[in-house]
């Protein structure tokens, strides 16, 4: 007399496999492709399986880059966003929870990489939309840092600015101070610290200019307050004396961002503006 063994379904199994998990525990473990048979994810636990049928509960996945940041590239050494405009880069005195680096460095620590830290080595405003990097150690920083105050790193940045500008090329250079409601302007009489861009015209519209800009120097609102002065506010600006808003933001983007590695080599990345700066305007 041969003896008959019934099939029993999935969710059984994993019952009787991992008997302190609840019934809710088990269901997410199916709808999150956490459970293979045989080697294969199964997501429905009323799949019937054999006695001889292998059974196993794979790692949950790592958390992902916490929203509205996008991942760009991470390594060892570095991590690198897309940061989205009205998010601040670090805290300041009004805002100290919701910042770009605060999101990342609890994202990195619930991870448990590594040593589980995070490095500010530039900013961005908050307007201000594009690539950002990370240091993920002290040496990192530095040697990031050390490139940034050399002038060997390359930032690039597309802007809407108001008005036509003729010349299809050239540099703004000027020196810039900041007043004591901390916004940076155009130093008249001397002193400040010297601020250097380099500009393309990339598209003229009716009444604006899609431009790529190039830092040389990286101050604080550097272009945005260079292109004032020069009679271009970027579009959404008002704050530089901006009339026009037709990206309902500040049209600003940083669109690429270049570097030595800290472990060698070029490391490059690029990030388009988002569609709303190739409408007509």
């Amino acid at each position: 007399m041969s003896l008959v063994v019934t099939p029993t379904r999935l969710i059984e199994r994993l019952q009787a496999l991992y008997p302190d998990a609840s019934r809710r525990s088990l269901k997410q473990w199916l709808t999150g492709s956490r459970v293979r048979v045989n080697g294969a994810v199964v997501i429905r636990g009323d799949v019937e399986i054999a006695l001889e049928d292998r059974v196993e509960l794979a790692a949950p996945a790592p958390p992902a880059c916490p929203a509205p940041l996008r991942l760009v590239h991470e390594d060892d050494d570095i991590l690198v966003v897309d940061k989205p405009s009205g998010l601040l880069t670090i805290a300041t005195e009004s805002e100290g929870e919701r910042t770009a680096y605060r999101l990342l460095r609890d994202w990195v620590a619930r991870r448990g990489a590594g040593s589980a830290r995070l490095f500010v080595v530039h900013r961005l405003d908050r307007e201000t939309s594009g690539l950002i990097v990370f240091a993920k150690t002290v040496a990192a920083k530095q040697h990031l840092q050390a490139q940034f105050a050399a002038r060997t790193a390359e930032r690039v940045y597309v802007a809407l600015a108001e008005g036509v500008v003729r010349r299809e090329e050239g540099s703004l250079t000027s020196r810039l101070v900041e007043d004591r409601a901390l916004r940076v302007r155009i130093a008249e009489r001397g002193g400040g610290r010297e601020a250097i861009t380099r500009y393309r015209v990339l598209e003229r519209r009716r009444a604006a200019t899609l431009l790529e800009l190039r830092l040389v120097t990286g101050r604080r609102a550097q272009i945005r307050a260079q292109l004032a002065a020069a009679g271009h506010p970027i579009a959404g600006d008002a704050q530089y004396g901006s009339r026009t808003d037709p990206m309902k933001r500040l049209a600003l983007h940083a669109t690429r961002l270049a570097f030595t590695h800290p472990r060698g080599g070029r490391a490059s990345f690029d990030s388009p503006p988002p569609p709303a700066f190739g409408r007509r305007a």
